[in-house]
Formats: C-alpha cells, structure tokens, sequence
C-alpha cells in the first residue's frame, strides 16, 4: 500500500512557520544589542540543563555517552557564544567612506532548521543561537528517533527568550516529525533558508527544495602520522577523536595512514591507549557488523560503544577497551572499514612513503567524505604545507583529535555543528556555518565617477590611458631635472586642462591631447607646488635653457646649496603609498591633505606618511 502522508504533522508543520514569521516581522527590527541579550539568556539556560540534555539525548538514541554528549552541549551553548559576543549582525556594518559604500545587515526571515538524531540537542541549540544572533526566527525539525530530547532543548531556549524579550513563537519545534513534514517546512512559502543536518538524502531534499540552504556532506576523515610527529602523543590524541562521543561526530578520524616501518610503534602506541587490536578474522566479522549494502551503516550500531560493537560481532574485548582498530590491505568498495563507520572503530593503512600516504589520504576522502575534514600530525612545517596543498578537505586539522579540532573546541576555527563540504562535496560553503551566514548585507553606493570615465568608449579608454601615460612620462622627465612630482598629481592636472568632453585636439599629440594644454597642465603644476616651470626658456622645446657661466670671485665661499623643499601632497592613494615605499621614500601630509583609508592602511607599518605644516 501507498504511503499516506499525515496530515496532522503538515498541518503542524505549515500552521508553526506561519507562528515564526509573525513572530518575525516584530523582531526583525531589534537591534543587535537587543538580539545580543536575547542569545545570552537562551544560552545560559541551555548551560543549566547541558547534562540533563545529554542523558535524554542517550536514553532516547542510544547513541554515544552522556560525558561527551555534555561536552558538545557545552560547546554550543558556551564556546558559540562567547565567540559569537562582539559580532555585529544588524544594522550598519561598515562604512567604506573613500569608496562611498555603506554595508548594512539584514536578517533573512524564518530558517528551517533541520536536526540530526547523533547530535539532537547540541544541534537544536547551535541552531537556534545563530539564528536569534543573525535576527532570524527558526523552526526546528527534530529527526523522529529524537523528537522528545529535541524539543526539550527547543522549549528551554523558546521559554528563556521570551522572558528575556523575544516575540512569542520566534522559535518552534515540531511535535509530530515526519518526513513529509520537514518537506512541507522546507518548501513553505515563509520558509526563507534551510540548515539541513543529516543523511545524504536529507541534505539532497534542502537543495532540492528550491530554497536556499546549507546543507553538509559526510566525513570520511583520514589521519597522516609524518615521520616527524611524537608518535606516542600523536596516536593518544587520534584514539581520543576517535572515541569521543562513540564516534558520532562527521568528523570523527576513520582511518590512520602512516608508513609501514612505523608499525610496530603505531600498534603498540594503540595498546597503551586502550584501542583492541582486532585480527584479520574479527575485522571481517566487524566490517559485516558495521555495514548493510555496502558502505551503509546499520542503525542498530551507531554510535554503540566497542564492547557492543565487538559483541554483536561475535567477540569479546577487555573492560575499558577505548575503540576496535583493525589493519586494512586497501581502499574502496572491496574494504568497507575504509569508509566512514560512526561508531568507534579504526581502520589503520601502511604505506611506503610521504606520496603514497597523501595519495592514500586522498582515496579515502574521495570514497566518501571528499571536502570535509583531513588531518596530520607532525613537527615539519614543510611537510604540513605540502599535505594541506594537495588534500581534497577545507579543514586541514594539524596535531590535534579531529572532532574537537574541527568544531572549534581546541582550534580556532569558528565553533559548529555544521561543517561544509564545499563545491567538491555538492555544498555551497566550505566554511564552519555561524552566524554571518544567516543575514544578506544590503549596500548603500553613492556615485562617484561618469559612466564614460568608468567603461566609456574606445577613444575615450585611449585618452584616459594616455593620460597616464603622458603623466608619468612628465614625472620623470621633471624628477631627472630635480623637480620631485607624484605621476598621479600631474595626471590630475591635464585632466583638469583637458577633461573627457573636451574637443579632440591636433593629431599630432598623443590620445588627442593638445601640446598646449599639456604644457599649460604642467606649469600650473609646477607652480602650485613652488617649482620652476620644465623649460625656463619659455620655449616648448623640452631642452632647459642653458645658464650663463660664470666664475664666482676667488675670496668669495661659494654658496650653500638650499634645503631641498618639502613637498605636501594634496591627496594620497594607495598606489602613491606601494610607490613609495619601493623607492624609499616618505610623503609629506598636511592638515588639509586627502588620504584614502586603504593609504594609511599601505603605509601604517613603513611610517611612510610624515606630518608637515605649509
């Protein structure tokens, strides 16, 4: 029989984001300092009931443990936040005052926020947070296998906001998760953008949705221990990685590559961190445990501890085993435990060699998790460059667990539960999804230039690339002769003499400047700034006129040579700063003197700029 939809939860699902986005149109005018407390309260109320969180998270699933589910808790409603605090959002964002560009923040409206049953809470509430922080309202899609725990976060951060201001209904949850549902909540014609979280399929039906959406991809995350590592501390945080949350996490190490005369030392490294090494018999039993069709992980085994794991697989490990690790002799279909397992178990690769090790690492983000997470260990800097250049992952983790590295927890990157694969992964961002990604910027642009001086005909392209021409040229013919002049002040000064709607000018001179103009441009130049004009002779000819010798009396000093004249630029650039700082020279500022934000940027490490009165 057909499946009937039920019409109960699409009701559920349409009558809420309707709720979100009355609630929406009210707070979509606070202020950022306003949204700011409101993120605080939800935040410090998902803190109080972070382990309270976790242990439903666990009794409802049955996936991970209640220590690590605390810790992911924890770093959405404590290390989000307080990276979060400071960041603006809303209103005016920046001010480009040389370029007469305003950027202004703008909330997109209502986001459908779609939750995984591995991380049902942590996720609810990084969710929520990023939203209310960008000016957003959210309904949550809790995964059917989790609804009870993740509405229970949703209600605590729903109550917390309201009391600390936010309209009611700004955030929801459905009660009655179903897949239909969470598709008629990502297609709601109110729905403005999705944050899909979840299997490949999930993630296929947000972009499919017609809708904009962040959706991630899955991780299948390889480990390169370098020659140059500390192999005891390097495998004692890749077992922590590993067993952390029991494996849940998409960005959980899966398969450690390193040359096979480390071996020995690998394996006894595993030992002394509680890490059961299966043989070649109880690998396969595993390798038929973990999967279904394939590479599809079973759902009765996710996220199960090892002993679990290795009982279903028909043995036995020690008490306080930490994972299984089993030795594989290739990558691809035919090894399944090269595949991501999500669950507590490694797979360890031998190769010759560095190339083969990053060729190996390469294969298995292809076979599965291309785009997502890498990682080394190692003390050579050389080697880590090379690794990160040629890796197939936007986050190249270097000496540390992969699940705390990638999230943000023992790394600087931006703390999240969602992680983009980018284009190479079928997502639209290669970043950790915040908050910035939840808000379009509306900018506000003055006209500054003509369009015939922006993109205007071919004449008008050659003159105004003449113009350039023919100033620098004057330049240097002045500063042979001892006359210090910026290219770009005498460009100005025929564009002043011969602007781009002048009549076209003799053939004879170049781009259809006039040979009077030009020279009428720069002895007006020259004047302006207190030198003499280029031909003292009063003559066009381009030669200074020759002095008159003469032989200064024999008791009489020659004269001291005058103090060179400062000369105070009118208006500084960039390109003025690059070209001075090459020819090591300073340019002199006055009180009235114009200097782009971008110059003082160029010139604030060489103190290129000197103040000088007139």
């Amino acid at each position: 029989m057909p499946h009937e939809p039920d019409a109960l939860s699409l009701e559920e699902a349409r009558a809420k984001v309707e709720q979100a986005h009355a609630a929406w149109l009210e707070y979509r005018n606070f202020t950022q300092e306003q949204a700011d407390a409101i993120v605080e309260a939800v935040a410090a109320a998902g803190r109080a009931e972070a382990r309270r969180l976790a242990q439903m998270a666990v009794d409802e699933t049955g996936m991970g443990n209640v220590e690590d589910k605390t810790a992911k808790n924890l770093l959405a409603t404590d290390i989000l936040p307080r990276s979060m605090r400071g960041m603006r959002l809303l209103g005016v964002l920046r001010e480009l005052p040389g370029e007469r560009i305003t950027e202004i923040g703008v909330p997109v409206g209502v986001v459908a926020a779609v939750c995984p049953t591995t991380n049902p809470t942590s996720t609810a509430f990084f969710k929520i947070l990023i939203s209310l922080k960008a000016g957003n309202a959210v309904v949550i899609s809790p995964h059917p296998r989790a609804k009870e725990c993740t509405c229970a976060a949703a209600g605590i951060a729903m109550e917390a906001a309201e009391k600390a201001g936010a309209p009611r209904g700004l955030i929801q949850c459905l009660e009655r998760p179903t897949l239909e549902a969470t598709q008629e909540l990502m297609k709601h014609p109110k729905t403005a953008l999705i944050l899909a979280t979840g299997g490949t399929g999930m993630v296929r039906a947000a972009y499919s949705s017609g809708k904009p959406a962040y959706g991630v991809g899955p991780g299948n995350v390889p480990i390169w221990l370098d020659p140059s590592a500390d192999v005891a501390e390097a495998v004692r945080l890749v077992v922590e990685g590993k067993k952390f949350d029991y494996g849940t996490v998409c960005s959980s190490e899966q398969t450690l590559v390193a040359e096979r005369r480390m071996r020995e030392a690998v394996l006894e490294a595993l030992k002394r961190n509680g890490a059961y090494l299966m043989n070649d018999a109880e690998r396969a039993a595993v390798e038929k445990t973990l999967f279904s069709g394939g590479t599809r992980v079973r759902g009765e085994c996710v996220g199960k501890p090892p002993e679990k794991i290795a009982e279903m697989a028909g043995f036995s490990v020690p008490p306080g085993t930490t994972i299984l690790a089993g030795e594989i002799p290739g990558i691809g279909k035919e090894f399944p435990l090269s595949a991501e397992k999500l669950s507590p178990v490694l797979a360890l690769f031998w190769v010759e060699d560095f190339e083969a090790g990053v060729q190996a690492c390469e294969s298995i983000l292809r076979f599965g998790g291309i785009g997502h997470t890498a990682v080394i260990h190692a003390r050579d800097e050389a080697r880590v460059s090379e690794f990160a250049r040629r890796v197939s992952a936007f986050r190249v983790l270097v000496n540390t667990s992969s699940p705390q590295g990638s999230v943000g927890i023992t790394t600087n990157l931006q703390p999240s539960m969602t992680l983009g694969c980018g284009a190479i992964g079928g997502n639209v961002t290669s970043d950790n999804v915040g908050p910035q990604h939840l808000i379009n910027i509306r900018r506000v642009a003055w006209a500054v230039r003509r369009p015939e001086e922006a993109m205007g005909s071919a004449d008008s392209g050659m003159k105004a690339l003449d113009r350039a021409a023919l100033a620098a040229a004057v330049a240097k013919y002045l500063e042979q002769r001892g006359v210090a002049v910026r290219p770009a002040g005498v460009q100005e000064a025929i564009r002043a003499a011969m602007p781009a709607s002048a009549p076209a000018a003799a053939p004879s001179s170049p781009g259809g400047l006039s040979a009077d103009a030009v020279e009428a441009a720069v002895d007006r130049y020259l004047a302006r700034h207190g030198a003499a004009p280029a031909c003292p002779c009063g003559q066009a000819t381009g030669k200074p006129a020759a002095p008159a010798p003469q032989s200064p009396p024999a008791a009489e000093k020659p004269p001291e040579p005058p103090a060179p004249k400062i000369e105070i630029a009118d208006f500084v650039c960039e390109a003025d700063v690059r070209e001075a700082i090459a020819k090591k020279k300073k340019i002199f500022i006055g009180k009235k003197t114009i200097v782009t934000p971008a110059a003082r940027d160029a010139a604030a490490a060489d103190e290129v700029l000197v103040m000088a009165e007139r």
